[in-house]
């Protein structure tokens, strides 16, 4: 099911994680050449990305919200 992204935080281990409006929270790193989305590593190109809607496998198996951090 697609959400958009509505914040972000970085995880334990200092990666950039999407919090979606459904609740769930899910990983955008960037990591090529098997996952692209250099927009991640600056403030600029995850700003632009709020609303962008992600697949939320999570959604899909319906599983309870994750916990809400903080926004960077």
């Amino acid at each position: 099911m697609k959400q958009p992204i509505t914040g972000y935080h970085k995880d334990e281990e200092d990666h950039w994680v999407a919090q979606l409006a459904c609740g769930h929270n899910q990983h955008v790193r960037h990591q090529p050449p098997w996952v692209n989305r250099p927009w991640v590593e600056s403030c600029e190109g995850r700003r632009a990305m709020l609303g962008f809607e992600l697949n939320c496998v999570k959604c899909d198996e319906g599983a309870p919200e994750d916990e809400r951090p903080r926004s960077v």
